[in-house]
């Protein structure tokens, strides 16, 4: 099965060589993405925890405030396409600068806002800087790593899981008393640091744009695996966002500081690094259909143990679940997504990977937020069902 495995990877390797011109992938070319990776996933983390601040200073209501949260969800959506149409055809690393000074001046306007209105105004400039330069996160890594995609992918989430776990637990319980406003601004140094360190990389060492390859874009659209996965993501995504938005409204609604929900979002993020660990020698040589089984089932037991809770320590292990159910989600779906994508369209299945994974959040969220718990949960249950269905219908000549 190894040997099968192997054996299905080299023509997508061989590929990534031919692009790349037979060179390694030079360090100092990623250590800007990953420089900015680290800023993204710290946003990702802190501003649920920053969710209560916000709504208390603003005098938002609950349909308020998941406009503010859903307006960078769109604006990603919205990146991710712009850097699915350019970044196939144009210069990666220019595409890439063009996103990280977006998303830093977004965050800066965030710090800075003194009405929703502003805030979402930065958060929309933030979430369509991130669109761009994320979904080439991983183009890089596979570039570099290209007989071993899975575990490069693995090792680039777990290190960043376990960033995004202390983010909000030292927080939380050091600068959850202060204003809201030091997060954003952490974020925006981070992000001005990486575009520094990408802008002083070598241009030369970046591939060359396919500017020459017409692309037939009607190739996502017959590619059924392809598809599928996209849908799993969606459903997947959808749930965990839903997840990570209600939480720390639900516990402050119950009363509960701002350290004790960074200590939950931690738990999650630290589970999913841990999990992430673990699977980093399984996702390129068993079964990947397993994996991605399992991870609409762990969801759909988190969501029923928040909203059913009976002590903190079912609170934690929801956050537990959840962190595990996303470990599950994100790295296997992603190399396939890498994997089924057609010849000349890495960029843009790796946008739609984000794209579907942001609107299925944006969804997700947007009818669930008016919803009372027991349908919120039926309904988060239904969802985890189906993604389980496209986990096994993606194809097994895909997947071993």
């Amino acid at each position: 099965m190894v040997e099968q495995n192997l054996s299905q990877l080299e023509p997508k390797a061989a590929e990534i060589r031919k692009i790349t011109g037979g060179l390694a992938v030079p360090r100092a070319v990623i250590i800007g993405p990953i420089a900015v990776y680290i800023a993204f996933v710290m946003d990702l983390t802190l501003v649920p925890l920053l969710l209560p601040a916000i709504q208390s200073q603003f005098g938002l209501s609950v349909g308020d405030l998941a406009w503010v949260f859903n307006s960078y969800g769109a604006a990603v959506a919205l990146g991710v396409l712009f850097c699915g149409y350019f970044g196939d055809t144009l210069n990666i690393r220019r595409i890439f600068g063009l996103g990280v000074a977006l998303f830093a001046t977004g965050a800066l306007v965030s710090a800075t806002a003194q009405n929703h209105e502003t805030l979402t105004a930065g958060r929309l400039l933030q979430g369509f800087g991130s669109g761009v330069f994320s979904p080439l996160v991983p183009i890089y890594l596979t570039r570099a790593s290209p007989d071993t995609p899975g575990r490069a992918l693995i090792l680039w989430g777990s290190l960043a899981g376990y960033i995004a776990a202390f983010a909000p637990l030292l927080y939380g319980n050091l600068l959850g008393d202060h204003s809201w406003r030091l997060a954003f601004v952490f974020i925006a140094i981070i992000a001005a640091g990486a575009w520094v360190l990408l802008i002083g990389s070598q241009v030369s060492q970046d591939p060359e744009p396919t500017t020459s390859c017409k692309r037939d874009y009607r190739k996502i659209l017959d590619s059924r695996d392809l598809l599928i996965t996209f849908a799993y993501v969606f459903l997947t995504y959808g749930s965990i966002t839903y997840y990570t938005f209600r939480l720390p409204i639900w516990l402050s609604e119950n009363e509960i500081g701002a350290s004790s929900i960074g200590l939950f979002l931690s738990v999650a993020w630290l589970t999913f690094s841990f999990i992430s660990t673990l699977l980093r020698n399984l996702v390129d040589r068993h079964h990947i259909q397993g994996i991605m089984l399992v991870a609409p089932l762990l969801i759909a037991v988190a969501v029923l143990f928040l909203f059913n809770h009976q002590s903190f320590l079912l609170v934690a292990l929801s956050s537990a679940l959840i962190g595990a159910g996303l470990a599950c989600s994100n790295a296997p779906s992603t190399q396939l997504i890498l994997r089924f994508a057609p010849k000349g369209l890495t960029a843009v299945s790796a946008s739609l990977d984000i794209t579907f994974a942001r609107i299925g959040g944006i969804t997700t969220i947007s009818v669930l937020a008016w919803m009372d718990g027991g349908n919120a949960n039926l309904t988060i249950c239904v969802l985890c069902l189906l993604a389980a269905v496209c986990a096994l219908s993606v194809s097994r000549v895909g997947t071993v």
